[in-house]
């Protein structure tokens, strides 16, 4: 069996002693494997625990892995998971190319090939020519695909979704689904999509889990 991919190992997470997830699943690259449920039940604190911030007040065991290394091991800033979350969470202080240019990693060339890179990303979700832009002068969907192209600039190991399309509306979050998974699939991440919408579930395309059943 291939270590490629997301490997989520008998991850089991609690709170106040009564269980709240206890999950073990594959996701292959380019796939996306979604958990559903009602609010309350335990969906974000799964992301939270493979993310490496998940709050004290819940107890957590077992192990998460991306291509055969154990990012539960690691310490949350060492495990570049890529997240995006119901809001944007642009740095309202830096400019659109400035907030992509913060995520680069470490050792992506000389000056003129990190501005190559950040003008790639920007274009690559259909923003060319807007990285002088102030954020706040954008749109929600376009504040949406700068996070997407800020997430996917940091080169991360795979994508948690947090419900983030679910602040868009019907015309964008369809257009945003679209994107994200066609960018999962194109750069080969697994991503774990956590939902209580039934489209995004559906516009994912891969297996599901409901939690709280």
């Amino acid at each position: 069996m291939t270590d490629k991919g997301l490997f989520i190992d008998r991850v089991t997470i609690t709170l106040d002693g009564r269980e709240i997830v206890s999950l073990s699943r594959r996701v292959a690259p380019g796939v996306v494997l979604t958990v559903m449920g009602p609010s309350g039940v335990g969906k974000s604190t799964l992301l939270a625990y493979i993310g490496g911030f998940l709050d004290p007040a819940f107890t957590a065991s077992g192990r998460a892995f991306v291509d055969g290394v154990e990012v539960t091991a690691l310490k949350p800033e060492d495990r570049h998971m890529g997240i995006l979350f119901q809001d944007a969470l642009l740095f309202p202080h830096m400019s659109v190319g400035g907030n992509l240019l913060f995520a680069l990693p470490a050792g992506s060339g000389d000056r003129q090939e990190r501005l190559r890179r950040m003008r790639q990303a920007l274009a690559g979700v259909g923003l060319a020519g807007l990285e002088d832009r102030d954020p706040a002068t954008l749109s929600g969907g376009q504040k949406a695909r700068v996070a997407l192209a800020r997430v996917l600039a940091a080169a991360p190991r795979a994508l948690l979704l947090d419900e983030p399309f679910s602040k868009l509306d019907a015309a964008l979050r369809e257009q945003m689904r679209e994107l994200v998974f066609s960018k999962a699939r194109e750069t080969g991440l697994p991503v774990l999509l956590v939902t209580h919408d039934e489209a995004d579930a559906e516009a994912a395309g891969g297996d599901i889990v409901k939690l709280g059943e």
